[in-house]
């Protein structure tokens, strides 16, 4: 029987992909302006760039560990404990405006000021532009007090808990939030699962992971024989070699399988 639900944050219940996109529509759109350039072109290469740029810093191992993406770079802070994060903390910003610098000279436009002003701005309209699935408040309205909820999340303390209080309605469902780069390593490390099962007092078999991502929140949770719901929204394809106990794409889909 299921007594504890864990949920994954990021495309899980926050559509944060929506939440980068639209920063980065937002931005470009506002650079495409001045400049006279190809709004859709800037954010190719931009993104481009940031995955170039992330992977050539001493930090690159650390945040794949922990589970923070390029595009999370942009616009966190990482002041939190920890020699990694305060190494972080010190590149984040030369990272944030090379990212712009380096991405419009990919256009032919060289102008460091007008890349600092928007690395800046893309801070901004992230922070303005936190989504949720249509269904998220509804479904966890519906486990609320049936179950013991709890929010899974890789990722650095501090964006993650930004994340939550620009959507301030999320955190109270929850009786346990845990971030990976608080507790030391991320998903899919065996550890971090069962970390939350010792926090909640479960088993294994009383718990189910519910996550987007089938190489953190499906092998992690399955390496501990815990069952998981993969949802996969987009129809994307499968891992062979990593089985969800079930798949669905929405989250109003659970109810069936909890009724099981």
């Amino acid at each position: 029987m299921i007594r504890t639900i864990i949920f994954d944050l990021d495309d899980t219940l926050l559509w944060d992909e929506k939440s980068i996109a639209t920063a980065f529509e937002k931005t470009c759109r506002y650079a495409a302006d001045k400049l006279e350039l190809n709004a859709v072109e800037l954010e190719a290469a931009v993104r481009e760039t940031a995955r170039e740029l992330y992977a050539t810093y001493d930090t690159y191992a650390f945040t794949q560990m922990i589970g923070i993406n390029p595009f999370e770079g942009l616009w966190g802070v990482f002041d939190d404990p920890g020699e990694q994060f305060q190494r972080m903390k010190e590149i984040i910003p030369e990272y944030q405006r090379n990212a712009w610098t380096k991405g419009l000279a990919k256009l032919g436009i060289v102008d460091e000021e007008y890349s600092k002003e928007l690395a800046a701005r893309f801070i901004e309209e992230r922070k303005k532009s936190p989504f949720v699935y249509d269904e998220t408040f509804s479904v966890l309205d519906r486990l609320k007090g049936n179950y013991t909820l709890v929010l899974l999340t890789n990722g650095s303390p501090s964006l993650q808990k930004t994340k939550l209080e620009i959507t301030p309605q999320l955190a109270p469902y929850f009786e346990r939030i845990v971030i990976s780069g608080a507790f030391g390593k991320g998903k899919p490390d065996p550890s971090i699962f069962e970390h939350v099962l010792e926090e909640t007092g479960s088993t294994a078999d009383e718990a189910l992971m519910v996550g987007d991502n089938l190489l953190t929140d499906i092998l992690g949770s399955s390496r501990i024989g815990m069952r998981s719901v993969w949802i996969n929204r987009e129809g994307k394809p499968g891992i062979p070699d990593i089985q969800p106990t079930f798949e669905i794409k929405n989250l109003d889909e659970l109810f069936p399988i909890l009724d099981k």
